[in-house]
């Protein structure tokens, strides 16, 4: 396989030539870390297995996208031949090359930075370690089949960074200059503060936001920063095989219900995931809401769920006003179409580039202008 010529390629159409990052995207054989990956296929989760098919292993290794690696429990690299899952979230992925170098970036990493990174596939170590040398470079994750595979796959390219099976919401394993999360957070762990070598700088992307944070260590044991102009998401953390149950009980309810409230909705239905400040100024807002929905023909339903058993349900035809059905203790639609009323009437909404203060319990406060939000 001339993966080389691939991988240059990738490194071409994701960094200038200069950058510090193309070596490291021009040298790394992605394809090694991700021979099996998950591909989402009509709702399910079909196994795609590259060496037997070489061709299209090369194509989606070094494409600027996410791979899937791990579905609920289930590793791709753990799965029967011709596999399919039917149901499950995502646990595990090689993210796409050019959002790792990105979080990188706003990391700032000079060259004698001793960094901590988060393990997945292995692949973004791979880059830090060819950025940095491995000695520089630490590399966790809570699974420990995660941190085995990985470390087998950095060996096997002559890459020996140390590793950790470790929950990255508790103590780490030493002090860093920088600390880049790829799966996200909520709140920001106080143990980063901890670990965080005077004016070391963390990265990481807000739960269930596209908030990229990223931060300075204060002399008081705190950081501050900014919320970047660009947007992220990740993965949550998580300490066990697989995330928690989703709030199916509160969509079967919400599915075909009458609402308590019954109304009209002044905008056209929106998947609020398709829209990166709506969804992050919501989740601060009303934190924990999530989202479903489906589309038949140019009819679109979709369904906002939260914890405390409220749900909103709207149902329109393209841009027509919406039938909005909502129950429970909170309006979450009346939430969600006050911040789509800021937006209009403003032209945008303020939770990028926002200003950023963490307290050192993990405690964090966004500001920009009149508006601001806690986090904890």
């Amino acid at each position: 396989m001339d993966w080389e010529t691939h991988a240059r390629r990738l490194a071409a159409d994701t960094v200038r030539p200069e950058s510090r990052w193309y070596g490291p995207l021009a040298t790394v054989p992605r394809h090694l870390f991700v021979p099996r990956w998950w591909a989402n296929g009509g709702g399910r989760w079909v196994l795609r297995d590259g060496p037997s098919d070489p061709e299209a292993w090369v194509q989606a290794a070094y494409s600027d996208r996410t791979l899937v690696t791990r579905v609920g429990p289930l590793h791709a690299d753990d799965a029967e031949p011709d596999a399919e899952i039917t149901t499950g979230h995502p646990t595990s992925s090689s993210t796409l090359p050019g959002l790792v170098v990105s979080m990188y970036r706003h990391a700032v990493i000079g060259d004698e930075s001793e960094v901590l990174v988060t393990t997945g596939s292995g692949y973004g170590t791979a880059l830090a370690c060819r950025r940095l040398g491995d000695k520089r470079v630490t590399s966790i994750d809570v699974d420990a089949a995660l941190v085995k595979k990985a470390g087998d796959r950095l060996k096997s390219v002559g890459l020996n960074p140390k590793t950790a099976v470790c929950d990255i919401t508790g103590p780490l394993p030493g002090e860093y200059d920088r600390i880049i999360s790829t799966v996200s957070v909520r709140p920001v762990p106080a143990s980063w503060l901890t670990a965080l070598k005077p004016g070391g700088r963390l990265v990481t992307t807000i739960a269930r936001t596209g908030l990229i944070v990223a931060a300075d260590k204060t002399p008081d044991g705190g950081a501050a920063g900014r919320i970047a102009l660009d947007a992220a998401g990740f993965m949550a953390t998580r300490q066990e095989d697989d995330y928690p149950p989703g709030l199916d009980a509160v969509y079967e309810q919400a599915k075909t219900a009458e609402g308590d409230a019954v109304g009209v909705g002044r905008y056209p239905v929106l998947y609020v995931p398709d829209a990166w400040d709506v969804w992050s100024m919501l989740e601060l807002s009303v934190p924990g809401i999530e989202h479903r929905r489906t589309d038949d023909d140019d009819r679109r339903t979709v369904w906002l769920l939260h914890p405390d058993g409220s749900w909103a349900r709207a149902e329109g035809v393209w841009t027509d006003p919406p039938t909005v059905h909502q129950s429970g203790p909170q309006r979450l639609w009346d939430e969600l179409e006050r911040i789509r009323h800021r937006l209009n009437r403003e032209g945008g909404l303020p939770v990028y580039g926002a200003h950023v203060r963490i307290e050192p319990d993990g405690t964090t406060h966004l500001k920009r202008g009149a508006w601001s939000a806690t986090i904890c």
